[in-house]
């Protein structure tokens, strides 16, 4: 696999340089100052990609193009975004990036409702707490017809957790989940939140594979021109939210977006740490069902709490997924397919030094380098014991 790592650009805290010394080689970085739905202009693709270059790396994926929301939505024009985004393609392959991440989640990207939930070992990882999140949905944001999305169990959890918070706790919740995580590229206030949840009124699940459906018969066509790999991510956290509908939570669902299109590089992102909240996905059996339409892969783990659909991020080692299993699945495609993956450590906690001063949330410096390391031990554990039995057979 081609190690990589996060960058979100000349603003972010961790340099070029820093990254340089953690060993990996590709940059995962976009232009993220750039409106969603505008066309990237190749110049300044260009100088982002010098200054990678300048720095010894190599700029290995774009995460993400943003997917405007009328895109989503099949709001009247929405043809006129994708075509945007389809420009951004061309204009990426020509500067030599390949490899394209990017998601299909209306509204949010990823979601957690706790940026610093303190460990048993003093360190802090990200967190989605049901309950949390329920008692945004009911009594902060007011969401008209929320309550019919809960069990009367649950909203007792929601009035509980409410109850024992002040105003400052309150602002900070709803600061997580609408104030735009890193990545999200969108922000929100209640009210405009309210607006654009309106929006999907009359979408489905099945409008909105349609809609991804018609997304990529226009995006397909400028990736296989150019040889661009197309990286569907799933959706995290892998449920509906807000009443809008999910569509990439799944193994099921991610065979019915496989079948959207028959081109190779209609392809996917593989989030373990996404595909690990859903209990029923077997990520091992996803590598070998996908097989080289994987792209590109974030390994993270998740833990399960005694709520399933509360979640945090545990130690890359840890959590609720077999990464040995993983990585050795990964090692087997990349053989069978004669490609390396990039990939890079997704998240991580904060430690050390991490803690005394502000980290970008969910990528602190030491924690993914602490993340790094061991998913590179793991990889060259497998490698050695595969050519192990490699010459036993022989």
């Amino acid at each position: 696999m081609i190690e990589c790592w996060r960058w979100f650009g000349p603003e972010d805290p961790i340099s070029l340089k820093d990254i340089r010394q953690t060993g990996a080689t590709g940059i995962v970085t976009a232009l993220h100052e750039i409106p969603n739905g505008t066309f990237w202009p190749e110049e300044e693709i260009a100088a982002r990609r010098q200054m990678i270059e300048d720095a010894g790396l190599t700029w290995t994926v774009t995460e993400s193009i943003p997917v405007h929301e009328d895109i989503k939505t099949g709001a009247p024009g929405w043809e006129r975004w994708a075509q945007n985004w389809a420009e951004t393609v061309r204009a990426l392959a020509r500067q030599g990036v390949k490899t394209i991440c990017y998601n299909f989640m209306p509204v949010l990207d990823w979601t957690r409702t706790d940026l610093d939930f303190e460990l048993a070992d003093g360190a802090t990882a990200l967190r989605f707490e049901f309950a949390a999140y329920a008692a945004f949905d009911l009594f902060i944001l007011k969401r008209e017809s929320a309550q019919s999305d809960y069990s009367a169990d649950e909203i007792k959890a929601a009035e509980t957790w409410i109850a024992v918070r002040d105003e400052v706790s309150r602002e900070k919740l709803t600061a997580n989940i609408i104030a735009g995580l890193p990545g999200s590229e969108e922000s929100y206030t209640l009210e405009s939140f309210r607006n654009v949840l309106e929006t999907y009124r009359d979408i489905d699940r099945e409008q909105l594979f349609e809609n991804l459906r018609n997304f990529l018969e226009i995006v397909v066509p400028a990736a296989e021109e150019t040889g661009v790999m197309l990286a569907l991510h799933p959706d995290d956290p892998p449920r509906s939210l807000f009443g809008l509908p999910r569509i990439v939570c799944s193994q099921e669902d991610l065979l019915r977006i496989f079948d959207m299109h028959k081109s190779q590089v209609h392809g996917f992102t593989l989030c373990t740490g996404s595909l690990g909240v859903h209990p029923d996905n077997d990520i091992p059996a996803i590598i070998e069902t996908l097989g080289d339409r994987i792209h590109f892969a974030h390994l993270r783990a998740t833990r399960r709490e005694a709520d399933p659909r509360s979640f945090h991020e545990d130690a890359h080692l840890e959590g609720n997924i077999d990464m040995v299993a993983i990585i050795q699945a990964l090692r087997q495609l990349e053989t069978r397919s004669n490609k390396k993956i990039p990939m890079r450590p997704d998240h991580g906690h904060r430690i050390l030094n991490d803690l005394l001063g502000s980290t970008t949330p969910g990528y602190p410096a030491i924690g993914r380098l602490r993340g790094l390391s061991e998913l590179r031990g793991v990889t060259r554990a497998v490698d050695v014991l595969t050519q192990v039995d490699t010459t036993a057979t022989n």
